[in-house]
Order: structure tokens, then sequence, then C-alpha cells
């Protein structure tokens, strides 16, 4: 029978929505949630119902020595002494582990425990690895080996009792690449809280800035990958078609010095607000001040098997999408009708879709009405999240 779930996150707390949201979800279960997580003092303290013990680490082992992970058994034997301790020191009936680079480091203190185990992946990592820079310069290109975390990933896969990943496309992949029964796996997007788009206010400042302008809006950071070269190359292409366009770019990157120089180039300077980050308090007054949400994600393997959690955002304010064609978001726009879908890196393709949903109205609407309708009847999280309490459930009446 489990009744408390010892949750094991490899860095600082809070914030991190998915664990934050996961383990709130899991108490109002009736489960009692100790989280494992790093800091900068070594401590135990309650946050928000959950039981928070964190052990010191300095911002070089959070930051550096995690990168090299697989290079080097020192991040592995940091976490071990620390979670010696906390296994010694807390009765807890099972794990709940949040990604893979803390996860050879559990899988060694629980052999001496048989802790049924539950492995989290937030993301396919040596995929999204093989996108940060640090891995691609010296002396991370030398030192990091991305073959290797693959191979890390594949057999704690394997180890785990259960698998908790975010789309059904990642476990799709999990099935086919490493061969296990796709029974193991729960598909946990993250969708937002319904107290997202139900209890909110606006900044009448924001809705005055954009009342007179056709408005795309993104959110999240902007760097290359994530396609906002291409959203400032279509606003380019669209602008003699909608003069008033602006594109709404809430979040920041190293990228944005670039992005500034492109858009001077096309001679949209004036069309692109960069509003940097903002507290996410303020995204319903942006989402609701803009028309269209956007997501052009350039494609490779992370992104092919994630959802931009920007997606939902929008749609809960009922905002139609335009994505990329990432298997994961496309599908979710066509099988839904909440949007479209433009090619991937192709800024073309994806002003015509901007140009499809701004003159015809009647497209519009309906895709309005059905993303509304989509997050109230499917993709929030008070819906979503009982995939994660079943599991458990399931576990326990085993």
């Amino acid at each position: 029978m489990i009744q408390t779930i010892g949750m094991i996150l490899d860095e600082s707390f809070p914030p991190d929505p998915r664990v934050e949201n996961e383990a709130n979800l899991l108490i109002k279960a009736g489960y009692k949630i100790k989280l494992f997580c790093l800091g900068k003092e070594t401590e135990q303290v309650m946050y928000n119902g959950i039981e928070v013990h964190r052990y010191k680490a300095s911002n070089f082992v959070m930051d550096k020595l995690s990168a090299l992970a697989y290079t080097f058994p020192f991040y592995r034997l940091f976490l071990q002494k620390r979670l010696t301790h906390f296994f010694k020191n807390n009765s807890i009936d099972a794990l709940h582990v949040h990604d893979i680079r803390v996860a050879e480091a559990v899988f060694r203190v629980n052999k001496r425990y048989s802790y049924f185990l539950t492995l989290d992946m937030h993301e396919n990592r040596p995929e999204i690895m093989k996108l940060y820079k640090f891995v691609n310069t010296f002396p991370g290109n030398i030192l990091i080996n991305l073959n290797k975390w693959k191979k890390k990933e594949e057999k704690f896969v394997r180890l785990a009792d259960r698998l908790v990943v975010v789309t059904d496309e990642a476990k799709k992949d999990l099935v086919e690449r490493v061969g296990i029964d796709d029974s193991k796996i729960t598909s946990l997007p993250n969708t937002p809280l319904q107290s997202f788009y139900k209890d909110y206010t606006t900044a009448e400042s924001i809705m005055l800035r954009y009342k007179d302008s056709f408005n795309l809006l993104y959110i999240g950071e902007t760097g290359l990958r994530r396609g906002i070269k291409n959203a400032i190359e279509a606003v380019a292409i669209v602008k003699k078609d909608i003069p008033n366009i602006k594109l709404i770019l809430v979040g920041k990157s190293k990228d944005d010095a670039y992005l500034k120089a492109l858009a001077r180039e096309q001679g949209v300077e004036d069309c692109i607000d960069y509003q940097g980050w903002q507290n996410p308090s303020s995204f319903a007054s942006y989402i609701l001040a803009s028309h269209i949400g956007i997501s052009p994600l350039i494609r490779n393997k992370h992104h092919d098997t994630t959802y931009a959690n920007k997606i939902f955002q929008y749609m809960a304010f009922g905002k139609p999408i335009i994505v990329s064609d990432c298997p994961a978001q496309a599908n979710v726009a066509i099988d839904y009708n909440v949007g479209l879908v433009h090619e991937a890196d192709d800024s073309n393709s994806l002003a015509m879709s901007i140009l499809k949903l701004y003159r015809d109205k009647e497209l519009f609407k309906e895709m309005q009405s059905n993303a509304a309708m989509l997050i109230e009847d499917k993709f929030n999280w008070e819906k979503t999240g009982s995939a994660l309490t079943e599991l458990y459930r399931d576990v326990s009446n085993d």
C-alpha cells in the first residue's frame, strides 16, 4: 500500500511547475509527498503541503557538475551521499524520480531499499542536449558523450517500474526504440490548471497597448531553435496584407540581438514587440490581447515528441494556434481543429497560415470555439492529471 511518495529532484525547488502540480495532485488524492531537492542550504520546510528536504549544493554542482553526470562519477557520488541520508531518515513507500540526470544515483541507493520506482521523463534529454551550446563547444564537446546519455536513458527506462512521459508521441518513441510494453508508460502532458484561465486578473495597460493591432503572440524562450527567426520573416511577408500586424514576444534568449538585427533588415522593426520575461500572472493579459498564439518550433527528435506548454495556454483563452509540423503539437492542432500547421523552418509556409486565419473569419471563429472547449473538456491539469493518480492507485491495488 502506497501512502508516502518520495519525489526526487536534483534542482532547486521552487519553482518547478510540473513537480509542484504533480505533488499537489497526489496530495489531494490522499498521498503524502516528501520531496528531495537541492538548494542553497540544507533544511526541511513545508511548501504548499509538500514536505521539502533541501540539501546544500553550489551553483557549480547544479549547473556544471550535473552536465558531466555520465562522464565522471563525482555528481553521482555527491547525490548518493545525500540520497542515502534522505532514504535513511524518512519513511516512504515509493519513489517518483524526476528525469534521468539523477536516476543512476537513485537506482544505486535504492538497491538497498527496493522501493517501487516511477521515472518521470520531462523531456528527451539526450536529444535536447544536442541543441545546448555548452555541449557543442569546448570543453563540453570533448567531455560530454551523448551516446552514453542515450544508453543510460534506455537502461533506466528498462529498470523503472513505471514511466511517465509528456506526450503520446514520446510514449510511442520509447516503445519502438527501447522495446518496452506501453502499459508501463503513462502520458502526462503539462496542461494548465483551471485557475490559470478561470481565476486571473487583466492588466489594462497591456490590453490598451495592443488594441489597434492584429497580434501574434509567442510566450517562452526566443532561441533560434524555437523558430522565432521564421516568425519575424513571416511578419515581413504578410505586412503588406496586414499593415497593423504585431508580433509580441514574451520571453528572451541570447539570440535576441540577432533577431532584432533581422527585424531591422526585414523592415519590420516596428512590428516586433520584445517584452522580455514577464511574471506568469501577466500571461492572461497578453493572450487576451492577442488574436493568434504561435509555436513555430524547428523540428528535431525532442520537439517532435513534446508539447510546448504555451499552446495550451493560448487555447485556454480561446485563441487559435499556428504551430510547426512537429508531430506532437501538429496532431493537437489537426485532430481537434484548433489551429493551422505550417512546415517547420519555412517562413513562407508560416506566413500563409497567418494570412489564412486573418482572412477566413468563419474558420477563425470555429477554431476559437474549439480551442476553448478543448481545454475545458480535455486538456486542463485537473483532467489530464488523473492519469497520475490512477497510476498510483493501480499500483496500490496490485
